[in-house]
């Protein structure tokens, strides 16, 4: 029987900063996550120096350490993923978030057959440890074409084993009226023969197929809307402008967000998809998601260059999703007539 106590919601340690500028130490982000009064758990793995520093923090404010992540190149990084899910264990964490590179090591587009294996390894290593490794859906990693995360799905079921993922459905959100962005890994092709479906509001659409298959057993929220504006505040090392995968939750004050024209109208797609995936959780005793890490930040992909408060952000964003699943957790224990 579901229980409204069921979902957590938290915050990643890089959206506990106001800007890109002076970001605060770990201990510092433990306490404003703590202090927020809205968040169950911080969401991190942190490098071997700043380890001590988490842990310390986190019993000294009493915030668990319920998530974390990190990204793997293939061919080279298997050491690490299993260094970083001991961490995890060490720090009570209960799911990793990984991010497969799109190329392997040697420089190859990793095949499915690849990230399915790597995913079965980590499966195995991860549970044996308490921490169910989730794989992302994200830019630059295998899964940017979005049609291959049930492909991928499809080959690790075969074995026996459930397929679990991150949604992060930012990055579905951005590239819809987006064709620049839908050129990656010739996802286009797929869109325009209708194999993929992008928007949350048309039948059969990516999103609902994941959180229908019950794959979602984590989930990042940062708020993305169609055609997202390009991060012309903020450039990569080559030049190029951030991608732009954030979008202001909450108005930000005139002159904080690379566009004046916030309209709040637009964030509806990336609220129906939060709305189907707590409907279903609240619905299904099945469901395997357990918590939720608010997710605006200061990346130049992100909100880098930007004046708006990063943090006031992610706080608005999981007041906002609390209330939404205590609509869905009530809905579902209404008789049904």
């Amino acid at each position: 029987m579901r229980q409204i106590g069921d979902l957590l919601i938290g915050c990643t340690a890089g959206g506990a900063t106001h800007q890109d500028t002076n970001i605060p130490d770990i201990t510092t982000k433990v306490q404003m996550v703590k202090e927020a009064g809205v968040f169950d758990y911080i969401d991190r793995t942190p490098p071997d120096e700043e380890f001590s520093d988490l842990m310390k923090a986190s019993e000294r404010f009493d915030l668990p350490v319920l998530a974390g992540g990190w990204f793997y190149a293939l061919g080279r990084d298997e050491a690490l993923f299993e260094a970083n899910i001991h961490k995890a264990r060490l720090l009570g964490t209960k799911v990793h978030n990984v991010q497969v590179l799109t190329r392997h090591v040697d420089g190859h587009v990793a095949t499915n057959q690849e990230v399915a294996d790597f995913y079965l390894r980590a499966n195995d290593f991860g549970c044996r440890n308490g921490v169910v490794p989730c794989f992302e859906v994200h830019v630059n990693m295998w899964s940017e074409h979005l049609g291959r995360v049930e492909q991928v799905a499809a080959l690790v079921m075969q074995r026996g084993i459930p397929f679990y993922m991150t949604l992060d459905h930012s990055h579905v959100i951005f590239k819809i009226d987006n064709p620049k962005e839908q050129l990656v890994q010739d996802m286009k092709a797929d869109i325009d023969v209708g194999h993929l479906i992008l928007d949350p509001s048309v039948p059969g659409n990516v999103t609902k197929k994941w959180i229908d298959a019950n794959f979602v057993h984590h989930a990042h929220a940062r708020c993305a809307v169609p055609a997202n504006p390009v991060n012309t505040w903020a450039r990569h090392p080559d030049g190029s402008f951030g991608r732009g995968i954030q979008y202001p939750f909450v108005r930000p004050r005139p002159g904080e967000y690379v566009q004046d024209d916030w309209d709040e109208q637009r964030i509806d797609p990336w609220k129906r998809v939060v709305r189907d995936l707590l409907a279903h959780h609240a619905t299904h005793d099945e469901s395997p998601i357990r918590q939720i890490s608010c997710e605006h930040i200061p990346a130049v992909d992100y909100g880098a260059g930007h004046k708006y408060s990063i943090f006031e952000q992610n706080v608005a964003c999981a007041q906002w999703i609390r209330a939404q699943w205590c609509q869905s957790f009530a809905s579902a224990a209404m008789p049904q007539r």
